[in-house]
């Protein structure tokens, strides 16, 4: 699916372009796309110079608009686990699907009042395009980091036995406690090694107790067994234990830090859940504040660049333009081309289809742009529809 917009000058009335156009492009014989024509308020124009200045501004503008656009939308996709179809019924501006408001744009006189210059317009939708895009960069980092705390605390409760916590594996009555000589170890011994850990762990070191050795929890690579021993050889047997890929864990039973970690794992969580729950909430209505943005911006470039390409007093109609399925937007492209062609320069030169052409051919090739348009021409990128 493509769009765009694009505005045409009356000839001579402006109900009669889009006939004109409909014919070409919307009709049994062509039919390339859907022409959804829309009216704009009288602006305050302004001098000739600032519209010059002013066309560049919009530009510059619109690209910036639509990376934060489009960022948004990003990051509400990433939150609803890139769930495609969730995502795209999300995607909504006024309570209304990106395409219907595209195909029924109202200007919103009361929001961007049309007794403000076009310069002003502009300022006031960059102002609120900016202080959106610095919410949300804020409430993203927040969450960001956050939810990479919640996913390191989580790391931590999965892998195996030889790198998981074993805080829920583990009780108190599998431990020699307050002893001022004696430690119980635990250690991840390979399932493959587990007669050879019978066989080999009274003999790794002097001073480990006899058949102290239970096993208390398994997975499908490593068995978790006790080990009691004294303290003073601790290093030893670990040191010991690792050449024979027994792996001894840093681990000491104390219910305090087990209590702490439990909760922070908890609280983490519950913070993780409330900040998804309001980003996901802003990114639905910012993303819906912003889009209308960028779509005014885009439709005051339209104006501006319609004003420069048309010349004064403002005569023209704009237009939303929707490819249809299955159509090619490079055929359209020829067609408005062609249909358009005497306002590329031809209009005072010899009449007749191939002499447009022709010289429009030529404005193109020195312009060295495949998407020149000799109307207005701007393209809305369709970032949310499926490829």
């Amino acid at each position: 699916m493509s769009l765009f917009l694009l505005s045409a000058p009356a000839e001579p009335t402006r109900t009669e372009t889009v006939a004109k156009l409909r014919e070409k492009i919307s009709s049994k014989a062509s039919d390339l796309a859907d022409v959804f024509p829309f009216n704009l308020p009288d602006f305050k124009v302004g001098t000739l110079d600032t519209l010059v200045v002013l066309s560049d501004d919009l530009a510059k503008s619109d690209a910036a608009f639509e990376a934060i656009t489009v960022k948004i939308g990003e990051n509400l996709r990433g939150l609803l686990s890139n769930d495609l179809d969730q995502w795209r019924n999300n995607l909504t501006v006024n309570e209304k699907s990106i395409d219907q408001y595209i195909k029924t744009f109202q200007w919103n006189a009361m929001k961007y009042r049309t007794d403000k210059s076009l310069r002003e317009l502009t300022d006031t939708i960059t102002q609120e395009v900016n202080s959106i895009d610095s919410l949300m960069k804020t409430k993203m980092q927040t969450y960001t980091t956050v939810k990479s705390q919640l996913t390191g605390m989580q790391r931590k409760q999965t892998g195996n036995l030889a790198v998981r916590s074993v805080y829920d594996v583990v009780k108190k009555e599998y431990f020699v406690l307050d002893s001022e000589y004696l430690i119980t170890a635990l250690v991840a011994v390979p399932r493959s090694s587990e007669k050879e850990w019978y066989a080999a762990y009274e003999t790794l070191t002097q001073m480990v107790v006899p058949r102290s050795s239970q096993p208390i929890a398994e997975d499908d690579e490593y068995i978790l067994f006790t080990v009691t021993l004294f303290q003073r050889v601790l290093e030893d047997f670990t040191h010991k234990a690792r050449e024979k890929k027994f792996i001894v864990r840093d681990f000491r039973w104390n219910e305090e830090q087990m209590a702490q970690e439990k909760k922070a794992l908890a609280d983490a969580g519950a913070k993780e859940k409330e900040l998804w729950s309001t980003l996901l909430r802003l990114c639905k209505t910012n993303f819906g504040e912003i889009f209308a943005c960028w779509v005014h911006a885009k439709v005051l470039r339209l104006y501006v660049e319609s004003i420069l390409r048309y010349g004064l007093p403002p005569d023209f109609q704009p237009m939303v333009l929707k490819v249809k399925p299955r159509q090619s937007e490079r055929k359209l492209r020829d067609v408005l081309n062609s249909h358009f062609a005497k306002l590329g320069g031809a209009a005072n030169g010899p009449k007749g289809g191939a002499a447009d052409e022709g010289l429009e051919e030529n404005i193109q090739n020195l312009l060295g742009d495949k998407d020149y348009c000799p109307a207005v021409l701007f393209s809305i990128p369709v970032f949310w529809a499926p490829q």
